[in-house]
């Protein structure tokens, strides 16, 4: 993709991926670069940093002999994804509204 996507950006998508169902953080960076160009290393201060606002938590789960990390989003999180939606559809009204000539300053 084109466009860059910030860092708030990318934390709406990964609790909103974890809101649906727990997940690891290579399956979580796989969705996410359906729409967004992003490396592991840009993913993961993320994940860390959701994890020290509480709003994710983590548990160890083995597959085929190999601990996986899990991510799973709190009560904080969930409570945290209103917001991040109304930021993201007034952001995605003025971007539009610029774009299709309606928003002036």
């Amino acid at each position: 993709m084109y466009y860059p996507v910030s860092s708030v950006l990318i934390e709406f998508l990964i609790l909103s991926i974890i809101e649906k169902q727990d997940s690891y953080g290579y399956e979580i960076s796989q969705t996410i670069k359906l729409v967004a160009d992003i490396k592991e290393s840009t993913l993961y201060p993320i994940l860390k940093k959701l994890e020290a606002a509480g709003y994710v938590t983590t548990y160890s789960q083995e597959y085929q002999g190999r601990k996986r990390k899990y991510y799973s989003i709190t009560s904080l999180g969930r409570n945290h994804i209103p917001f991040l939606q109304q930021e993201w559809k007034i952001y995605k009204e003025q971007i539009d509204g610029i774009i299709e000539g309606s928003l002036r300053k």
